[in-house]
């Protein structure tokens, strides 16, 4: 009599096989939420560089601030802006001396429907009265 000959070790079982698509799964998965998660903070960081450069830009566009005081705002790049000031009222005991302002500028924007800030806080003295004539 003989015997029937059976391949031994030859192929996967499908038990192999689920555990095999398992862990492919699973891997490509955290790939994915990591990758994801990369992409969301460069956004994040691109906004905030843009934040950056033009709180910048506002506080270079001010040297003196008028005798009424500052409040404006507007809305730049996707980007709201704002400019505050009231007088500082530090300790000046010359009444000669120029009155200097405290001067809060400040960018707002959006990010994943949470609103995000950025401030510089700035004196700046106030901006001497024009003389009628110009000069």
């Amino acid at each position: 009599m003989r015997r029937a000959h059976r391949p031994v070790g030859r192929g996967f079982s499908l038990l192999e096989l689920l555990v095999t698509i398992a862990i492919l799964g699973i891997s490509l998965g955290l790939i994915y939420r990591s990758s994801g998660g990369a992409v969301r903070a460069v956004g994040q960081a691109e906004v905030q560089q843009r934040a950056v450069l033009a709180l910048d830009s506002l506080v270079a566009s001010w040297d003196a601030v008028p005798e009424g005081g500052l409040r404006q705002s507007g809305r730049v790049a996707g980007l709201d802006w704002q400019i505050e000031s009231s007088v500082w009222g530090g300790n000046l005991t010359d009444s000669r001396a120029t009155p200097l302002h405290r001067v809060v500028f400040s960018v707002f924007w959006t990010d994943d429907g949470v609103t995000r800030r950025l401030d510089a806080v700035s004196l700046l003295p106030q901006a001497k009265p024009v003389a009628p004539g110009g000069l």
